[in-house]
């Protein structure tokens, strides 16, 4: 099986924010990941990573609110992309995704 994009977005807000996301099912686990899929989410500005989530290799499932990074417990695809809306939402002032 080769990777599978599952979902990829990319969003430019009025106030020069960046919003993408890309899910790809993976053939195998991305080490220490035990799941198989491999994701980069990013919201931000130029330079300026305010909310990402992401599982590189050697450092698995994490996300980064502002200069702050913390284990993220990986259930599925939709949840992450649930989680990560809400973050997006919360430094946006806003209510909810």
């Amino acid at each position: 099986m080769a990777a599978r994009l599952i979902v990829e977005d990319r969003v430019k807000f009025p106030d020069g924010a960046i919003l993408t996301v890309r899910i790809w099912e993976v053939p195998h686990p991305v080490p220490p990941s035990e799941h198989r899929f491999k994701y980069s989410l990013f919201y931000g500005y130029p330079g300026n990573r305010v909310v990402g989530y992401d599982n590189e290799r050697g450092k698995g499932d994490h996300r980064h609110l502002g200069a702050v990074e913390t284990p993220y417990v990986f259930t599925t695809w939709e949840s992450l992309l649930d989680d990560f809306l809400a973050d997006v939402a919360r430094a946006r002032g806003e209510d909810g995704p």
